[in-house]
């Protein structure tokens, strides 16, 4: 049984879609710009990514540098304090010592004043 009061009109035409183009045309045309900035957004996210890449192992090489850097210091430093103490040890050392705070005291006194007048 048909309705005879219900008004339907089937749709041949978007809306939205330029004189002569029906609604799948337009719809399809739609589709294809969205799909054509979908993919002009993937290329910036695939780009953006790259460069993330790049700099994470740029920034891990200086890392590994400093690391190594730093335990070459160490045992620079821990092979100096164990002459040091032997110094100390030593009978007779203190005139050593005397000389040896001297130094150090000149040599921070040196830096002072260049790093204040730089």
């Amino acid at each position: 049984m048909r309705r005879n009061n219900y008004p339907y009109q089937p749709l041949n035409q978007h809306p939205a879609a330029p004189s002569g183009q029906t609604a799948p045309d337009a719809l399809e045309a739609e589709n294809e710009r969205a799909a054509e900035e979908l993919q002009q957004k993937i290329g910036a996210l695939k780009s953006l990514t790259i460069d993330i890449g790049n700099e994470v192992r740029y920034q891990d090489k200086l890392l590994r540098g400093i690391d190594d850097d730093m335990d070459r210091t160490g045992g620079f430093l821990g092979n100096t304090m164990t002459r040091v103490v032997r110094l100390a040890k030593q009978g007779g050392g203190s005139k050593q010592m005397c000389y040896m705070f001297l130094f150090v005291l000149f040599v921070f006194v040196l830096l002072w004043l260049t790093l204040k007048f730089k």
